[in-house]
């Protein structure tokens, strides 16, 4: 009976409550998309979903470069890989609502019913693979900045252009989230690199007097060489000096080999001639010393070369070898002045500083201190019957010379002193050794015996006035003046006691 009571109580009890709300529905399945495409959570889901992922791996990432250009690259290309573990585990995170993926989206989804689940997409990318690649787009990528420079022979500015350097890693990088995303396009991380001079700077740039000049002879017959006299005379052509900036040649003219252009023509290698790319860009460079000598400008670096040079006077000459010889020189003054050099169908290499106005007279003193006698070897040779002697290459003393360098301009002078040491070059002779005549041929040296006068005094300015008029100077602001002395004369080198290859050694072979 208690427990009837109990139980009939527990009822009223039970009646008297009120109603249970009715359980929540549950919430429709998200949407879901990977690589771009939607996808279903069905029980195909993650078939569906690694085709997806399939089809968006064959497709091209197309990165975006400066100026409006693009490249495209298969992910192949970049070693991809589906990890296939990892999207069957995604498709299962996203349809079970427990799951830690599937809780943060519904967050969201309550915030924006809208809202979207997007699936990364599960591929690597091989790191060492994908490297070589984007080396391979940086080449086309990379260039240096150009400066303004001035067209002298148009009288015109060329404005300046911005260079470009593809940072590789940064870009990989990109390229994996944007993978990750399933996007087709992504921005290369490119660095973009300011010129020096901008035409801005060179509004009222003046050039109209030659504060400086100098020209030097070179052989016409000699294509190759004139090519690349051309060649690097044009890469510092028109080029500007602010107040206080300094000419770096071989960071303007830069490398001198195949790859930009450049011919094979004799170069100087350990006191002989020998063919090398690039051959002739010295003669540039010391005819561009020269007068930036004569404007007056601060010669930063300069290098004597191992032998004496046939187109311009000791002391004058100025080396140069890319990248480890540098010519360079910093503009003293107080207004910008601009370098002119040109390699002329006549014959002559001019190279000229202009600028707004000549106000210095610069003169050039030589000395010759001391002659050092060259060595002859004889080098055996089967080019040659026995007996026979070939001059390969001609002797040249060395030279130990002071330059003294005298500024004027208006009451003020200042003089800087310099020591010039060109090492003696060794003459070099073929003697033969074959039995009979052979076929081939073996080259002379037709050089002539080098000279040297022992004082030699040039100078320019702008109330210098030439006695001729000279080819070599068209302005007529230069005049000179020479004492040969003991090594200025021909056939010097006989009285001092050097071997001299006479003329009629060099006779031809005959059967």
């Amino acid at each position: 009976m208690v427990i009837v009571l109990l139980s009939g109580a527990g009822a009223i009890v039970w009646l008297l409550l009120p109603p249970r709300p009715p359980a929540a529905p549950a919430p429709p399945p998200p949407k879901v998309v990977i690589a771009g495409a939607p996808l279903s959570l069905g029980p195909n889901a993650i078939a569906e979903a690694l085709d997806l992922v399939r089809r968006y791996a064959r497709r091209s990432l197309s990165i975006k470069l400066p100026g409006k250009r693009a490249h495209s690259i298969r992910p192949a290309v970049l070693g991809a890989e589906i990890d296939r573990a990892h999207l069957a585990q995604l498709v299962l995170d996203a349809s079970n609502r427990k799951s830690a993926l599937r809780r943060a989206y519904e967050q969201r989804r309550q915030e924006d019913a809208a809202a979207v689940l997007h699936l990364p997409v599960p591929v690597r990318i091989d790191t060492v693979k994908a490297v070589v690649a984007l080396v391979a787009v940086k080449d086309q990528i990379d260039r240096a900045a150009a400066d303004a420079v001035v067209d002298v022979e148009k009288k015109k500015l060329v404005p300046e252009k911005w260079g470009y350097r593809l940072d590789v890693y940064t870009t990989l990088a990109r390229i994996d989230e944007a993978v990750h995303q399933g996007a087709t396009e992504l921005e290369a991380a490119v660095e973009k690199i300011k010129p020096r001079v901008l035409a801005a700077q060179l509004g009222n740039v003046k050039f109209d007097q030659v504060l400086g000049s100098f020209s030097t002879r070179y052989a016409r017959s000699r294509r190759a060489r004139s090519f690349n006299l051309r060649l690097a005379a044009s890469k510092l052509d028109g080029t500007v000096l602010l107040p206080g900036e300094t000419f770096d040649f071989n960071k303007t003219v830069g490398p001198r080999d195949e790859a930009n252009g450049y011919k094979v023509a004799p170069v100087i290698a350990e006191g002989e001639l020998v063919d090398g790319i690039g051959g002739g860009t010295c003669q540039v460079s010391g005819t561009l010393h020269a007068a930036a000598f004569f404007a007056g400008l601060e010669i930063v670096e300069r290098t004597a070369h191992s032998r004496p040079s046939s187109y311009i006077k000791l002391g004058l000459d100025a080396a140069v070898a890319y990248p480890t010889i540098n010519f360079r020189v910093r503009n003293n003054l107080d207004v910008p002045v601009v370098l002119h050099e040109v390699v002329g169908n006549d014959g002559w290499v001019r190279a000229e500083v202009l600028g707004a106005k000549r106000r210095r007279t610069v003169t050039f003193f030589r000395r010759v201190d001391q002659v050092l006698p060259f060595e002859e070897v004889e080098r055996p040779t089967a080019d040659l019957r026995e007996g026979r002697r070939r001059l390969s290459q001609r002797g040249v003393p060395g030279f130990k010379t002071t330059v003294f360098r005298v500024v004027r301009e208006g009451a003020y002078a200042w003089r800087t002193k310099t020591f010039n040491h060109y090492p003696p070059t060794t003459q070099i002779v073929k003697v033969g050794t074959a039995a009979e005549k052979s076929k081939r041929k073996v080259k002379s040296d037709r050089s002539l015996e080098y000279r040297a006068d022992e004082y030699l005094v040039i100078t320019q300015g702008p109330k210098i006035k030439s006695p001729a008029k000279d080819p070599a100077d068209p302005y007529r602001k230069t005049v000179e003046s020479r004492v040969p002395g003991r090594y200025g004369r021909s056939g010097w080198q006989e009285k001092a006691g050097m071997k001299v290859f006479k003329a009629d050694e060099e006779e031809s072979e005959k059967p």
